[in-house]
């Protein structure tokens, strides 16, 4: 970071967002974007790759999971920040022994994740030895070597922790899971547990699977929009074109966020000359500015109304629900005073909404991390169903549920086998396909693994992409839970964070990217991926590798797994990584809805995994219905003088990628620890706008009492938040967020309501 403090001037009654698509000129994201590619590819390798992009024989994004459309793509089917992350994994830059003899693990320590990612690629294979200050050089074959010792010599397979990112691909996801399992353990803990594990969790138990019931077709037919708790200007950039069609198709649109995001108040779509010029489009018809945390309270509120109306689909409700009359009877006792606490809305707006609800034969509801981490996001996203369904808004077109997810694969991964507790049809499948014993016991999450390794319960640690320490709640006591261990290994691209919190020894492997051209025994290799909408579909790089001692993550696996298992082991580990079809060959045996994989996914889209509440309005639950739940309402209290914090993104940033310094879209520059503050709430608590602070988190810890975390000198910037509300930059205030402090059922880390104060900074 730069040492001036960060700098923000933007005017926010002119909110407005481009998302570009195109390489058209004048357009201040795209030029953004393309000065960024190429300043890290060069010119001619920008072309070349940027137009691959999103393509059916090119690759896959690795940002967002945000589908490609079906038919018809555009020549630049991408966004800004598609393109800035493919310049990140494609760019000229290396990272080999030189840079890590000139550079301490100490050194490393202390400079910035900006700084860390922008160095370039891994080259090849590095240790840290006990005791030493420097990574050096280790052979393949060594690294193997030293990993396998470290597994068999422990205790119980329980002792090795396995991580993933949601950027693997579902070949090696699956692999990696069947690798972990055969070891002996379901010690699978990936980003899912920190994002949208509650969605999972409410979806399984309301309509029987874990996933979205939308496509992206049905943003076209929608009557009505409603997009909660999410950023998609930043986070899911594509998706504002999707809007913007549905918009041109008459749909109307409610956004529900604490902070006016530019790209749900305005958007200019540079694909079409009318869309870059004037004010942009309007996208939203009505800005839901929600206190943090009061969703839930708000879909209870939208319900008892639609009761209280009678605008219930009563043949929809009849035919395929469970719970409605205990629902009902529980929302006709709605307080609507504590309603209006918690979302800090009036009862004009909500009623107006809810009529918005009424008026709609065609309801979409999107949501993202805004709803996921809170101690009761698994209820508030049960009330989102609860509303749909009074709605009937299930296996209908231009309706249906919409999480939203990040990580690029992160859906595909846990359809491959990676979650801690796969349900038994799986593990037997598995058991069944392979010959070997399979464990049932329920492995770690995310939460569950940090602290089995900060009380030595987890003693080798290895992670499949990621930077797990810059992704994790309550930062030094990860980075403590990391150093107990007797080895950490990072699987990664470039380097990051968790390559400098290391345990006793500590190993990077370098594996090939998405853009990359993958070479084995039987030719070149695709993968494939799924989307946010179940569709899976194919992506093959093809750059030459940064390095040619790259290899494919399938062939880590399977190259280690051969070392830990040996040549007698039942799996034929050798042959999946000559030949990626033979790993589908069991994909298709194993996982539900893959039958025929290899030419299926050899379809120019891809196909459509089953979704039988989507396409024949049938649910799997325990009841075999849609099931409606009564939760009960949570108001989160703030004692005087505090405020309720949220961390989230800058624009300038993917996941814990960091791209830059500058966050356009709310015109802060050249710096990330801010705090965005309400100007009443800086007036009221006796700061001014720029005054740099100290932030304390205080969380009630019974029988403790309250415990205090700290993250200081960050700037306080004026900003229309919803009122007793901040917002800040994850992973700069991930030391506020407490890690036992979870959601109930999911365990999803609470880093969206955590209770904070603000000291001046001395």
């Amino acid at each position: 970071m730069s040492s001036k403090p960060p700098q923000h001037d933007v005017d926010e009654s002119a909110l407005e967002v481009t998302t570009p698509k195109t390489w058209a000129a004048g357009i201040p994201g795209v030029l953004v974007s393309l000065d960024r590619a190429v300043e890290q590819m060069g010119v001619s390798r920008t072309v070349k790759t940027l137009r691959l992009l999103n393509q059916r024989e090119g690759f896959d994004c690795p940002g967002c999971a945000w589908p490609e459309p079906q038919g018809h793509r555009k020549m630049a089917e991408f966004c800004e920040n598609g393109a800035k992350a493919v310049a990140e994994e494609a760019t000229k830059r290396r990272i080999g022994p030189e840079f890590f003899a000139e550079h301490s693990v100490e050194s490393l320590r202390t400079k910035t994740d900006y700084w860390l990612g922008q160095q370039g690629r891994l080259t090849e294979p590095m240790v840290l030895k006990p005791g030493a200050t420097h990574y050096t050089p280790i052979s393949w074959d060594a690294a193997f070597t030293l990993i396998a010792d470290e597994l068999t010599a422990l205790s119980s397979p329980d002792e090795a922790i396995f991580y993933t990112s949601g950027r693997t691909s579902n070949e090696a996801a699956f692999l990696y899971q069947l690798l972990v399992r055969s070891f002996g353990t379901n010690n699978l803990p990936d980003c899912s547990n920190m994002c949208h594990e509650s969605s999972g969790a409410a979806l399984n138990e309301t309509i029987g699977i874990g996933k979205g019931s939308v496509s992206i077709k049905d943003f076209e037919l929608a009557d009505l929009i409603v997009v909660v708790g999410q950023n998609p200007g930043t986070n899911h950039p594509r998706m504002l074109s999707a809007l913007e069609d549905a918009k041109k198709n008459g749909a109307k649109i409610i956004a529900v966020n604490p902070l006016p995001e530019a790209g749900l108040m305005r958007f200019k779509n540079p694909q079409n000359v009318a869309g870059v010029v004037g004010r942009g489009t309007a996208l939203c018809d009505e800005f839901v500015q929600i206190r943090v945390g009061g969703d839930q309270a708000l879909f209870q509120a939208i319900g008892h109304l639609l009761l209280q109306w009678d605008k219930v689909d009563k043949d929809f409700v009849n035919a395929k629900t469970h719970g409605f009359e205990d629902y009902a009877r529980h929302l006709r006792e709605l307080d609507w005073d504590r309603v209006l606490t918690a979302t800090g809305l009036t009862r004009e707006q909500i009623t107006r909404v809810a009529g918005m609800f009424v008026d709609s034969q065609r309801t979409i509801a999107c949501w993202a991390m805004g709803l996921t981490q809170h101690k009761h996001s698994v209820p508030t996203i049960r009330e989102v169903a609860n509303v749909m369904f009074l709605r009937g808004m299930i296996g209908k077109p231009g309706a249906g549920l919409c999480p939203v997810r990040g990580h690029s694969n992160v859906q595909g991964d846990r359809t491959m086998g990676i979650y801690e507790k796969m349900p038994e049809k799986f593990l037997l499948a598995l058991e069944n396909e392979f010959g070997i014993p399979v464990p049932r016991k329920h492995g770690y999450d995310t939460v569950d693994a940090i602290n089995a390794m900060r009380h030595g319960r987890g003693k080798v640690f290895i992670a499949m992409g990621g930077n797990f320490v810059s992704a994790t709640p309550d930062t030094p006591v990860t980075e403590k839970a990391l150093e107990q261990c007797s080895l950490t290994v990072h699987v990664s691209t470039k380097l990051n964070r968790s390559h400098v919190i290391h345990g006793r020894t500590a190993l990077i492997l370098p594996a090939l990217g998405r853009t990359e051209s993958d070479l084995q025994h039987s030719g070149e290799q695709f993968v494939t991926v799924e989307d946010s909408m179940s569709v899976v579909h194919r992506s093959r790089g093809r750059l030459k590798p940064a390095s040619d001692q790259l290899l494919s993550e399938v062939s880590i696996i399977c190259r280690l797994a051969r070392k830990v298992f040996g040549s007698s082991h039942p799996v034929a580990w050798e042959e999946f990584e000559k030949d990626y079809d033979v790993i589908r060959e069991h994909i298709a045996r194993v996982v539900p809805g893959c039958t025929d994989y290899n030419t299926r996914v050899r379809q120019p889209d891809g196909f459509v995994l089953p979704h039988p509440p989507r396409d024949s309005q049938e649910f799997a639950t325990t009841t075999g219905k849609a099931n409606f739940t009564a939760n009960e309402l949570t108001v989160l209290e703030v004692p005087e003088g505090r405020l309720l914090m949220q961390t989230l993104r800058s624009h300038d940033q993917y996941n814990t990628t960091i791209y830059g310094l500058d966050d356009r879209y709310r015109g802060v520059k050249d710096g990330r620890r801010v705090v965005f503050v309400n100007p009443d709430d800086i007036k009221e608590l006796g700061f001014s706008d720029g005054q740099m602070v100290n932030i304390v988190s205080e969380w009630k810890d019974d029988p403790t009492g309250v415990v205090e975390r700290r993250a200081d000198s960050f700037r306080i910037v004026s900003y229309p938040t919803a009122h007793g509300c901040v917002a800040t930059y994850f992973p700069e205030a991930n030391p506020l967020v407490p890690l036992d402090s979870k959601a109930d059922i999911s365990g999803t880390p609470t880093s969206k309501s955590v209770i904070v104060r603000l000291e001046p900074a001395v």
